[in-house]
C-alpha cells in the first residue's frame, strides 16, 4: 500500500508500506496499523479531509471514557488492517478535541463517518457488532477474501459441527458484549433449547421487549420448544413399533423436527397432510408452518417447503 499523502505539504499522513521479509503471507498485504489507522486532532483535521480526494477516510469519533467506543474501536482497527488500505482509520478523541466534534456534528459517541473526496458519505452510530460493521463496509469496499469468520460465523459453525456448548459460550459472550443487540439473545436461546435447556431459554426470550419478542427469529425459537416438549420421547417413538396411521405418522414427525433432523420431519410432513389432510384438524400443515417459523424465512428448507407446500394446496 502506498502512503497517503497531504496534497498541501507533499509529506505522507501514513507511514510507506513495510516489508515483510520479501513475502506476503496467505496472499494478505504487509500493512501495519500505522499504515492506514491515524489519530484526528486540529493539527491535521483539514490534510485528511483533502487526503479524502485520494483515499476514502472512516473517522471514529469516540470518547476514551465511554465503553460502546471501547467496544468498537478495537473492531474498526482490525478491519482496517484485513481492509488493507482501502481505507484510512481517523480516530478521533471527541474529548480532547471538542470543537472538531463540533464542526463534524457529533451528538453522541461513537459515531462513524465515512468521508470521501472531502465529504460525508454514510455513517453510523452506536456500537455496532463485528458482523454488522462488515456487512456495512461492504456496501463501499470489496470484502477481503481471505477475511476471517466473525464470532457469529464461529458459532454457527459450531452448531453445525455439533459444538453447542462452543456455540453456546460464544453467544453468551456476545450478549454479554451487546446487551441491546436482541438477535444475540435469541440466537443464545436457540443454543440452549439444542442443549436440552428449554425452561432457560423461554426465560431468556421472555424477557425480550414486545417488538423483538414477536419477531420471526424469536417465535421460531419458541417453536422449537414446543416441538421438544409436545414430541414423544425417543423410547415412546420406539414403542410405535411398526404402526404407519396417521397418529404414529405425526408424532415420528414431531420426534425427528425436535432433533433437528429437519428435512427429514418436513418430508413425513408433507407425507402425512397429503394421506391424510383432516388429521388433527390440519396438525401437519400447521406443523410445517411452525417449522418454517423455526428455520426463519430465507433457509433453503424453508424455501424448498414452502413451495411444495403451495403446490400441495393449490
Amino acid at each position: 500500500m502506498s502512503s497517503i499523502i497531504d496534497p498541501r505539504t507533499g509529506e505522507a499522513l501514513t507511514s510507506p508500506d513495510a516489508g515483510n521479509d520479501g513475502q506476503a503471507q496467505a496472499g494478505q498485504s504487509a500493512v501495519r496499523p500505522e499504515d492506514v489507522i491515524i489519530d484526528l486532532n486540529a493539527g491535521n483535521i483539514q490534510q485528511v479531509l483533502e487526503a479524502s480526494s485520494q483515499v476514502p477516510v472512516l473517522m471514529d469519533c469516540r470518547s476514551p471514557d465511554a465503553e460502546a467506543c471501547n467496544q468498537l474501536t478495537p473492531i474498526l482497527e482490525k478491519l482496517a488492517l484485513e481492509y488493507a488500505g482501502a481505507f484510512l482509520l481517523a480516530k478521533l478523541d471527541t474529548q480532547a478535541n471538542p470543537q472538531i466534534a463540533s464542526q463534524l456534528g457529533v451528538q453522541s459517541v461513537p459515531d462513524v463517518k465515512l468521508i470521501s473526496q472531502g465529504g460525508l458519505v454514510d455513517g453510523f452510530q452506536g456500537a455496532l457488532p463485528e458482523k454488522q460493521v462488515r456487512e456495512w463496509l461492504n456496501r463501499y469496499f470489496p470484502a477481503p477474501e481471505d477475511a476471517p469468520p466473525s464470532p457469529e460465523e464461529q458459532a454457527e459453525a459450531a452448531l453445525e459441527a455439533g459444538d453447542v456448548a462452543g456455540a453456546r459460550d460464544t453467544y453468551q459472550s456476545l450478549v454479554s458484549q451487546y446487551p441491546d443487540h436482541y438477535p444475540y439473545q435469541v440466537a443464545l436461546a436457540r443454543t440452549l433449547v439444542a442443549e436440552g435447556r428449554r425452561d432457560e431459554a423461554r426465560n431468556l426470550l421472555d424477557n425480550l421487549p414486545p417488538e423483538e419478542r414477536d419477531a420471526p427469529s424469536a417465535r421460531g425459537v419458541r417453536a422449537s420448544i414446543e416441538f421438544g416438549e409436545q414430541a414423544l420421547s425417543s423410547e415412546e417413538i420406539a414403542a410405535l413399533g411398526d404402526r404407519t396411521d396417521s397418529d404414529a405418522q405425526y408424532q415420528r414427525a414431531l420426534r425427528q423436527v425436535a432433533d433437528g433432523h429437519y428435512e427429514a420431519g418436513l418430508d413425513a410432513l408433507l407425507t402425512l397432510m397429503k394421506q391424510d389432510r383432516a388429521y388433527n384438524d390440519d396438525a401437519a400443515r400447521k406443523t410445517l408452518l411452525q417449522v418454517f417459523d423455526a428455520l426463519g424465512a430465507d433457509h433453503p428448507l424453508t424455501v424448498a417447503y414452502r413451495r411444495k407446500l403451495f403446490a400441495l394446496l393449490y
